[in-house]
């Protein structure tokens, strides 16, 4: 058998909710999940609700107890084992998401290894998040973190193993249960997961809840027993999150959207500009261009800027935009048919407001007829134009020239978002001096995604609150309470 057919052969006719590390029976309405390039139907999932938001938040409730009190060696121990049951269906689920998504074989290869590092790193991180102390007169002061309860968990479409993977595996580490809601468009690889957690964890600790947001999303947010919400998706509905949280006072971690700026010095050696035009390419079109972290805003200085267009431009009619099963780095489709059009309506607006120079087209691709394929695109523009402020969540790339420093600078921190930057330069101050002032929580400086277990991530601005991958992250997941310690009890003194 094939990969693809051993994968297909692998999903559950239907998905209930994932509770108690049992499925349950999807005795109410269903959704097909479908290809998203070939439109091939491959299973039906529960349309959840509030009772099965009610039964999961119940489960998670009851394992609190128990998990908190287990000790970090065990938590590490259960992550270890879920990273080493991935590892070995990497190539079952990464079918599955290729199919579910449309993202290329070679995408979702690197997605599954980055969520098993998330998983043995939070595994080690788990270890070490320790309190802190320090005498004082008469005892000691003891500071020690103290995981919050049931965490309800929102995640989105586009890269489902590393979402699953960034929000679970923290809030476990730290001690607390979670109930986790997929997106819609990309349930399944998350269920299949479901599977490898039940032969893992106690009943209970972790439950996945399919369905819809307006739904299952916003019961999980409003219900009374979450003691704390993570999402990841669109600024518009990371609003509603924090706003569900506030009702209730309690503590939300946002991962929301980005338009990044990357930045061309006119120092770079013209040995590096086939590296960096290949860098940037990478940048803006990895994920199909459905990406928060894309590099989708290009300021290319003016003393280059001629030589470094013709070789991008070559470099992006080079991309394969292909069926996504294929091997090898390739464009795949988008989503769905919603995405698509939103994507095509940004086309649009560029082509009035800005100047294309290649792409901006529609592609059909054999056996893909359901897949909403667009040609790698690139307008040349200013930083004020709709496809320069919003974030677009396709193959679009803005190209802004530059040669005044301080405009650059202005032009590449006057967006609504920051989450990520890029900087091309072989002078380190200039390198340094310019991370400094862009308002972004990543810069990555001669290699845009250098994303690395252990380095922060998260955004200024309207991107989000809080960061993720690193070992601050626990301490999102948990209360900091003070225990003070006196070896004898004082002198009276008040009423005396």
């Amino acid at each position: 058998m094939t990969d693809t057919s051993i994968a297909k052969s692998s999903l559950s006719e239907v998905y209930g909710a994932f509770i108690d590390n049992e499925f349950r029976s999807a005795s109410r309405t269903t959704f097909p999940a479908r290809a998203a390039a070939s439109g091939e139907y491959l299973a039906d999932i529960a349309r959840c609700d509030a009772n099965d938001i009610d039964d999961a938040v119940a489960s998670a409730k009851a394992a609190f107890p128990a998990w908190k009190a287990a000790t970090p060696e065990d938590r590490a121990a259960c992550l270890n084992k879920l990273a080493d049951v991935i590892e070995r269906e990497t190539s079952r689920l990464m079918v599955i998401d290729t199919m579910d998504i449309g993202r290329g074989l070679w995408e979702t290869e690197i997605d599954y290894s980055l969520a098993v590092q998330q998983y043995r790193y939070f595994a080690a991180a788990a270890l070490t998040h320790e309190g802190f102390g320090r005498p004082i007169a008469d005892g000691y002061l003891l500071a020690k973190r103290e995981p919050y309860g049931v965490c309800g968990q929102i995640i989105p479409w586009n890269v489902p193993a590393i979402m699953a993977a960034l929000k679970i595996a923290p809030a476990v580490a730290a001690g607390n249960t979670v109930v986790l809601k997929p997106d819609e468009n990309a349930s399944l690889s998350t269920l299949e997961l479901g599977k490898l957690i039940a032969d893992i964890f106690p009943p209970g600790v972790i439950n996945i809840v399919p369905g819809m947001g307006e739904e299952v999303g916003a019961s999980l947010t409003a219900h009374p027993d979450v003691a704390k919400l993570a999402f990841t998706g669109s600024s518009e509905v990371g609003r509603i999150v924090s706003h569900a949280g506030s009702n209730r006072l309690i503590p939300v971690s946002l991962e929301l959207g980005g338009k990044s700026p990357n930045i061309i010095f006119p120092d770079i050696g013209t040995s590096d500009i086939d590296a960096i035009v290949d860098n940037v390419t990478f940048g803006s079109m990895y994920c199909n261009g459905q990406s928060c972290l894309a590099g989708t805003r290009l300021f290319l200085h003016d003393a280059i800027y001629d030589e470094f267009m013709q070789r991008l431009l070559a470099s992006m009619q080079r991309i394969r935009v292909i069926d996504p099963m294929s091997q090898g780095p390739l464009l795949g489709c988008l989503v769905s048919e919603k995405q698509g059009h939103r994507v095509q309506s940004y086309i649009d607006i560029g082509r009035k407001e800005a100047s294309l120079v290649t792409g901006g087209n529609r592609i059909e691709v054999s056996g893909c007829a359901a897949g909403w394929f667009f040609e790698p695109t690139v307008f040349e523009t200013s930083n004020d134009t709709r496809i320069a402020q919003e974030e677009i969540f396709g193959p679009v790339l803005s190209v802004i020239r530059w040669n005044d420093y301080e405009k650059m600078i202005h032009d590449a921190n006057n967006v609504r978002y920051g989450l990520a930057s890029g900087i091309y330069t072989n002078n380190l101050k200039s390198a340094l001096d310019t991370a400094d002032r862009l308002q972004a929580g990543n810069v990555w400086i001669n290699n845009y995604f250098n994303l690395a277990a252990g380095s922060p991530f998260g955004g200024f601005k309207e991107s989000g609150i809080g960061s993720e991958f690193c070992h601050e992250t626990l301490n999102m997941y948990t209360h900091l309470k003070a225990i003070t310690v006196q070896t004898q009890v004082n002198p009276a003194w008040y009423a005396t």
